[in-house]
């Protein structure tokens, strides 16, 4: 399809977007909800949220201590669930964005 657009004189635009940090945003609390909206089991969802919640989190600068502050975002670093709980996140980007531009998702 790309190439006979190209070959016809058409135009193709493609955005590139670097997913490094994508991890770390992804909100508990929208990520459970996707989850009960595919039809995930009541017990895996309870085992997905003690993976996700009541973390907590401080910044050390020197030898000075911040407060603690609860992590209400993000996937933890090494989890081996990481990728998938992600990809079902953005999974229905393409299906909000149809309207607008024809989205693939690619891994």
């Amino acid at each position: 399809m790309w190439v006979k657009n190209l070959e016809e004189g058409g135009r193709i635009d493609v955005i590139y977007t670097d997913f490094a940090k994508a991890f770390d945003k992804v909100p508990h609390c929208r990520l459970i909800n996707k989850l009960h909206s595919y039809g995930v089991i009541d017990q895996l969802i309870l085992w997905i949220k003690d993976l996700l919640l009541h973390r907590s989190q401080r910044v050390k600068i020197n030898i000075e201590f911040s407060a603690w502050h609860s992590v209400i975002s993000g996937i933890p670093q090494g989890s081996v669930l990481r990728t998938l709980l992600f990809v079902i996140f953005i999974n229905d980007l393409p299906d909000t964005c149809s309207d607008f531009a024809e989205i693939f998702l690619f891994a």
